[in-house]
């Protein structure tokens, strides 16, 4: 089967992603200019956008530094990888060279940030109440993830009581038999659980706003 404008770049993306690169690294290391696989060299300009495609040139470099055939090339094409998106700092991005005209990322430097994959342990829920407030509102969406690792002072977290009550709140201090939690809205005081008194706890990943 045709390989489709969007599997192509995600099988790139896929491939930088194995070789422990940004698709800016991997066209680096082929020897390509490091824009070259920039989310902004994908789209061309139209209503809407027209799509635009690797070089058969650039293709051929990847595979030939990576080792990659033209069939595991297909095969990334199909892996269900978590999607990243182009990352950099804030203080960075007030400088000239990393974002195009259309305010798309464009330029080296960049990172990647992982979106979070659907799974057994993924769930988003949606926030009421006005504890977390700015932070949270009414409404907004988080996504959780009960096998996100251990949870730490410092995060933001879904806690689920034994007595069925589910709060989102950061953790402010954690012993081996208490949790105490604490909400952004000062009119709301911190709350101290006894850890055998909870059912679960989920660090939160992302929310939408």
């Amino acid at each position: 089967m045709p390989l489709s404008h969007a599997k192509i770049w995600k099988a790139v993306d896929n491939l930088a992603r194995r070789e422990g690169l940004t698709p800016s690294g991997l066209a680096r290391r082929a020897g390509l200019d490091a824009t070259s696989f920039n989310p902004s060299k994908r789209h061309g300009p139209g209503d809407p956008p027209r799509p635009r495609w690797p070089s058969t040139e650039s293709l051929t470099r990847i595979l030939e530094v990576t080792g990659v055939s033209l069939g595991q090339f297909a095969a990334l094409a199909e892996d269900d990888a978590p999607a990243a998106l182009p990352l950099l700092g804030l203080a960075q991005a007030g400088f000239d060279g990393f974002f195009d005209d259309a305010g798309l990322p464009t330029g080296d430097g960049w990172e990647q940030t992982e979106l979070p994959r659907a799974g057994d342990t993924l769930f988003s829920l949606r926030i009421s109440g006005d504890s977390m407030v700015p932070l949270y509102r009414e409404g907004d969406r988080v996504i959780v993830d009960q096998a996100a690792g251990e949870v730490r002072r410092g995060d933001r977290v879904v806690v689920r009581t034994l007595a069925g009550e589910t709060l989102a709140k950061e953790i402010l201090s954690l012993t081996a038999r208490t949790v105490t939690l604490g909400s952004i809205n000062p009119a709301y005081p911190p709350r101290v659980l006894n850890r055998r008194d909870l059912h679960w706890m989920a660090r939160i990943l992302w929310v939408s706003q």
